[in-house]
């Protein structure tokens, strides 16, 4: 964990580590995914096949064997406490409703009397979402990936999740069962995202892949981008908290580790006008550190990537988020709302001292599929909008072009474009 003041001659290079934390593909991650997909598209079901057995080092005869079935889950929801169920179905619901918010209907413009304009409102046909295995099981992916797209009026969502050694998370079934999920393969890495893309014979093609994953998913949907939508490219995992001085330094301490104990890569960061604050978070980290399960992964990330910034106003602290764009940003201040206004870029933005980020990971209601790496500069969280596509509606009247045509033919011809401008004048009286 780095001590830093913003204000020290050496800050930018010190922090500048942090910033560029995962930025690195490699040619040779790049070079295997391509392999893979390449794989996938010319054999199919045969290739994935080979790469579970390979990667999951599980056992099928056929892909369709890799397809969860209805009793299992049946078998999940007798497995699963009810309280635990209680508790999906209420982020379930909570995050349907934040989301039935965004959702935009189908409007037409009648403000000329010759000619209609408008735009049509959409949902995709068919979407794959993409669910970590691995180190941990993400039931809170499943319903903030396919609650949005049900919402939004998705026909078929097609869920893939890697299992290794074939058993797959009673929790995980569970939520996608609520979240309305319509088919779920145990699969999962580059390969799952290939078959999504391009469709196997038992893997359906899709119209986007949301979802985050590893390096390997990661590249591989930048690398089928355009073939089919994706959401975004994630990174790992971060949060920015910036503090007066005010609050619990303990809490303060466990949101940050909140963040760490994602992986290696997270960054969690505490930005404050107290440096006496910022020591009291630091020492609280260090105690809660040794309590954690996951304390080796929560360890390295903040030893590797952790830091308590001291800056000289709160005014410095925000631009310097506002510079950042963090994914995660709490504004653990005496008045939140007072300097709200002021953020320009975040992914999710947590208010006061009773509001911690995980909330927002698994019931506030809001997405926590959100912008990574600073591209909240550019990108908003997963939503509605991600589910939809809209069509633009024009319809002109015979008055209506008679009016206008004129003008079309003269910016045609500006454009030295003949055929544009007499697929009008030729109608034009």
């Amino acid at each position: 964990m780095q001590f830093l003041d913003i204000h020290d001659n050496n800050f930018e290079a010190n922090f500048a580590a942090i910033l560029a934390r995962g930025e690195e593909t490699g040619k040779e991650v790049e070079q295997v995914v391509l392999d893979i997909i390449a794989a996938v598209r010319k054999e199919g079901d045969v290739a994935l096949l080979d790469y579970t057995r390979r990667f999951d080092r599980l056992e099928a005869d056929t892909v369709a064997d890799l397809e969860v079935t209805e009793a299992e889950f049946n078998e999940a929801f007798v497995r699963v406490a009810d309280a635990d169920i209680s508790a999906l179905k209420l982020a379930v619901e909570r995050v349907a409703r934040f989301h039935e918010k965004q959702k935009q209907e189908t409007w037409l413009s009648t403000d000329e009397s010759d000619v209609l304009l408008g735009q049509m409102v959409t949902p995709l046909e068919r979407v794959g979402i993409y669910v970590p295995g691995g180190k941990a099981s993400y039931p809170s992916s499943v319903i903030m990936n396919a609650v949005p797209a049900k919402v939004a009026g998705v026909g078929e969502v097609v869920m893939v999740a890697p299992t290794p050694g074939g058993e797959i998370n009673h929790h995980v079934l569970v939520a996608a069962r609520l979240s309305g999920v319509d088919r779920v393969f145990r699969i999962g890495g580059a390969q799952a995202v290939a078959a999504l893309a391009y469709g196997t014979a038992t893997v359906p093609r899709v119209d986007k892949i949301t979802g985050p994953g590893n390096i390997y998913v990661a590249t591989a949907k930048k690398l089928v981008f355009g073939q089919v939508g994706i959401d975004m490219i994630a990174g790992p995992s971060e949060i920015l908290v910036i503090n007066d001085g005010s609050g619990n330094p303990a809490h303060i301490a466990a949101d940050l580790l909140s963040q760490a104990e994602h992986d290696e890569l997270a960054s969690s960061i505490l930005i404050t006008t107290s440096r006496s604050f910022g020591e009291r978070v630091a020492a609280e980290v260090e105690l809660q550190l040794g309590k954690l399960k996951r304390e080796s992964i929560a360890r390295k990330s903040w030893d590797t990537y952790g830091a308590v910034i001291v800056a000289g106003s709160i005014a410095e602290a925000i631009a310097f988020s506002n510079r950042i764009a963090p994914e995660h940003l709490e504004l653990a201040v005496t008045d939140p709302f007072a300097i709200l206004p002021q953020i320009r870029n975040a992914g999710a933005i947590f208010l006061g001292h009773f509001t911690p980020e995980a909330a927002g990971d698994y019931l506030a209601g809001p997405n926590h599929t959100l912008p990574t790496g600073g591209t909240a500069r550019f990108f908003s969280p997963l939503s509605v909008d991600d589910f939809i596509k809209k069509s633009s509606i024009v319809y002109f009247s015979e008055s209506g072009l008679n009016r206008l045509g004129k003008d079309i033919v003269r910016i045609a011809e500006l454009e030295g474009l003949e055929a544009h401008g007499k697929s009008v004048s030729i109608r034009l009286k």
